[in-house]
């Protein structure tokens, strides 16, 4: 009797929050990645080397916390989710495995952020050598685990409104993704015999088939963020004799987002009902380097936080040097981007023209 009036009321509040949801015009936000996304995730896991929850990260938060973003202060998870209309952005999974059933289910009508910095789409992307001191602990959650994790909360979804309502629920939810340049960094330093090719072939293989798993669950509407102009990194221009970007890495980063966009097309063709957004991380992050002044940036090639040449020799960290001005930098430490960088992306795939995010943007997803 008690497990039955549980279930009514799960049900009840179910209800209540869809319709609330449904009023204000809010999709529910699932968001999956890497640490571009991560609002905290490796925090979670003791052994992770992939961690962010220390000064200077989270100078410009509130109250200056190191909350596990890569970054001064918000990402453009955060953002996006702000754009939507939520106060703030969904909570990584991993603070939610104590909630009650009660409170996962508010939670997850809401959304849930999976994103784990480091992580790729390959399995072993960003995980540790197993003769390394934390070697048996896990580093990052990969793409797949991280899918596991979201079948838990449709688990819990269907317990408590059944089969039907979560899968009508989950077809108007959003699905954010943005992953893989971990992959091609980690493909990129090793010297693999692998032509770039079948490199890229069994990426979208195993990344189409990570989407397929998806739409299998119930998703339906992806905003896809690809590959930034990686070989513009702080971290990669310091191996430029002039401080210019790595045009190798970047070539790969453009590879990627044409094989992303052929992916995406082929779904939409077989699933019924999928809608898409594909937001061409490399034009935006170029476009921004090639005209800082018009975005309000006066600095596009050197991190804010950092140490050495071009502050990119050594991670953000309590000891490093930090810029004053951190709304005029682009980059934030070696590889990701300031809030100032990360709010203007949000933007631009939230609101932008089709030459940044296609075939619509990620307000028109939201409202289809």
């Amino acid at each position: 009797m008690a497990e039955t009036s549980f279930a009514i009321l799960l049900l009840s509040l179910a209800t209540i929050i869809l319709n609330v949801n449904a009023d204000a015009g809010r999709p529910a936000v699932f968001i999956l990645g890497d640490s571009t996304a991560d609002v905290g995730t490796n925090n979670f896991l003791p052994g992770s080397q992939a961690r962010a929850d220390f000064p200077f990260n989270g100078v410009d938060f509130a109250f200056s916390i190191p909350t596990g973003r890569f970054s001064n202060g918000l990402n453009s998870a955060d953002f996006l989710a702000k754009l939507l209309g939520y106060e703030k952005s969904p909570p990584p999974y991993l603070s939610t495995v104590n909630y009650s059933r009660y409170s996962l289910t508010r939670q997850a009508l809401k959304g849930i952020n999976f994103a784990s910095g480091g992580s790729g789409i390959f399995r072993l992307t960003g995980q540790l050598p197993s003769d390394s001191p934390n070697g048996r602990k896990q580093n990052v959650i990969p793409m797949a685990e991280q899918i596991a994790q979201f079948e838990s909360i449709r688990s819990s979804l269907m317990a408590a409104m059944g089969p039907l309502p979560t899968l009508r629920f989950l077809s108007k939810s959003l699905f954010f993704i943005s992953i893989g340049s971990n992959d091609i960094f980690e493909y990129y330093r090793s010297n693999n015999n692998l032509s770039k090719e079948r490199f890229f072939a069994s990426l979208g293989f195993a990344y189409e088939n990570q989407l397929k798993a998806l739409l299998e669950l119930g998703a339906r509407k992806f905003g896809i963020i690809s590959v930034p102009s990686i070989g513009c990194c702080p971290s990669q221009r310091l191996n430029s004799p002039n401080g210019g970007c790595l045009e190798e890495l970047n070539d790969h980063a453009r590879a990627f987002h044409t094989k992303i966009e052929r992916i995406l097309y082929r779904l939409s063709e077989e699933y019924q009902g999928m809608k898409y957004s594909l937001g061409n991380a490399y034009e935006m992050t170029i476009n921004v380097i090639d005209n800082p002044l018009l975005y309000n940036f006066t600095n596009v090639k050197t991190a804010c936080c950092g140490v050495g040449r071009l502050n990119a020799e050594s991670n953000c960290n309590p000891n490093a040097n930090l810029c004053s001005s951190r709304n005029n930098y682009l980059f934030w430490d070696l590889f990701h981007p300031t809030e100032a960088a990360a709010q203007l992306a949000a933007v631009t795939l939230f609101r932008g023209p089709t030459r940044f995010v296609a075939p619509i943007n990620f307000s028109q997803l939201a409202q289809a």
